[in-house]
């Protein structure tokens, strides 16, 4: 992998736009100015994990929301450090739309 502008290793940067759900991918977001790889993964994180956020409000669907937010917080973190552009369904269209990727 390529060095982002960043200066960390594409896949790392990728990575770590997804250790603290939609508020790093928002970080590295706005401070990644190469890297397509990069700015997608972070805006995958800020639209899976913001509407994780805005879900786990509605009572009944917290505790499912928080399951399904892990299990791909983890599937999403591995994917990046693989350096795989994994794109969730309708997510991963809207994310790579939006970061120009």
């Amino acid at each position: 992998m390529a060095k982002s502008s960043t200066g960390l290793e594409e896949n790392v940067a990728a990575l770590l736009s997804y250790v603290v759900g939609w508020i790093t991918g928002l970080i590295f977001f706005l401070i990644e100015k190469d890297s397509k790889f990069v700015k997608f993964h972070a805006m995958q994180s800020i639209i899976t994990f913001g509407a994780a956020a805005i879900l786990s409000f509605i009572p009944f669907l917290n505790f499912v929301v928080w399951i399904i937010a892990f299990i791909l917080w983890i599937l999403l973190m591995i994917k990046a450090y693989q350096g795989v552009k994994f794109k969730l369904p309708l997510i991963g269209d809207l994310a790579e739309k939006w970061s120009a990727a």
